[in-house]
């Protein structure tokens, strides 16, 4: 493989020459313009502006637009000028958990390979170092005429680097969830996790572009004389319209996806599917509305014996003075009978 840059990686005071090499390439296929009317090539000419004439790739230099249109040339030897200290050095700066590393700044990817024998010793004692603490390191490089910054992990024995983007490049997702609340229900979730453990784990390296396959079959038949691929028959194509039936479509693609596995294509409909969270939460919820029945209860009966007793207090306050005068009354009498039997009667002459 061809290398791209050539520099070191800068370890502390270690210094490791390298290559660097790019670790993907692309195999889309690409296509040219060409004039409908006579399959003429279509190619775009640089001009000049100001007198319209063709420039060469030469005559051609960099310049920043100014806010007002101004252009301000800048040279190579105005960018080679500027104090760059990663012009030619990887150096790193950290080393960090590899889950730091958000996924969204991951870019281009390359293979860092030692650039002569000296270089050997210090690159696999960086690599070894990188695979026993189990960490990526963070480092800054310049390439293509700016600062960039990457991250080296192992891969099998190479160090590789993945370009990163800066911090401040990812963009916020404002506005992108949506707005208006959803709620999932359980059953939902039980068969969103039913589908995942069904289609189950895969190897990404036996995954392939069947979409470029096709273009490279139809160019094939339309360069031997043919017309090309047939379309696809109706509904052969994914659903690509909206979903009216959500718990249909999950139990459909359960369905699907064990009878790709060789499963038997049983789906327990979601109307005989024992609630199982939605069970305990109604019985969590009526466990507190029971408790507070009872507890209800309980104070009202008590209400209520303490209003008997009250009321039976009043009629027996009532009831004592009637009983306390006729008490007084007897006594009364006891107390005259008496008198009239102890005074002697006077005798009649």
């Amino acid at each position: 493989m061809r290398s791209i840059w050539n520099g070191a990686i800068s370890f502390g005071l270690v210094s490791i020459p390298i290559k660097l090499v790019n670790a993907t390439e692309s195999r889309s296929v690409s296509f040219r313009q060409i004039h409908v009317e006579d399959g003429g090539r279509i190619r775009y000419r640089k001009v000049c502006e100001l007198d319209g004439e063709e420039v060469g790739q030469a005559e051609i230099g960099k310049a920043y637009e100014d806010a007002d249109g101004t252009m301000i040339p800048i040279t190579d030897e105005d960018l080679a000028a500027l104090p760059l200290p990663t012009a030619k050095t990887i150096e790193i700066v950290a080393f960090v958990p590899a889950g730091d590393i958000d996924p969204l700044q991951m870019d281009a990817a390359y293979y860092l390979s030692a650039n002569g024998v000296p270089a050997a010793k210090p690159y696999t004692l960086l690599r070894e170092a990188l695979k026993r603490s189990e960490k990526v390191a963070v480092a800054k490089y310049a390439l293509r005429g700016r600062e960039r910054l990457g991250m080296l992990r192992v891969v099998d024995d190479v160090i590789a680097m993945h370009g990163l983007l800066w911090p401040d490049e990812i963009r916020a997702p404002e506005g992108v969830a949506p707005e208006t609340p959803v709620s999932v229900r359980e059953a939902e979730l039980d068969l969103a996790d039913a589908l995942m453990a069904t289609l189950g784990e895969v190897d990404i390296t036996s995954l392939h572009d069947d979409y470029r396959e096709a273009v490279e079959e139809m160019i094939a038949a339309k360069a031997a004389g043919g017309e090309g691929v047939a379309p696809p028959e109706p509904g052969e194509e994914g659903g690509g319209g909206q979903v009216i039936d959500l718990m249909a479509a999950l139990e459909k693609s359960v369905r699907e996806a064990k009878e790709a596995r060789g499963e038997p294509a049983e789906v327990t409909d979601i109307k005989s599917r024992p609630a199982r969270k939605t069970a305990a939460k109604k019985a969590a919820a009526e466990e507190p509305a029971a408790k507070k029945t009872a507890a209800s209860k309980a104070s009202t009966a008590k209400k209520t014996a303490t209003a008997k007793k009250t009321t039976a207090g009043k009629q027996a306050a009532k009831k004592q003075p009637a009983k306390k005068q006729a008490t007084r009354k007897q006594a009364a009498g006891k107390q005259a009978e008496t008198a009239r039997k102890s005074t002697p009667r006077k005798r009649t002459a």
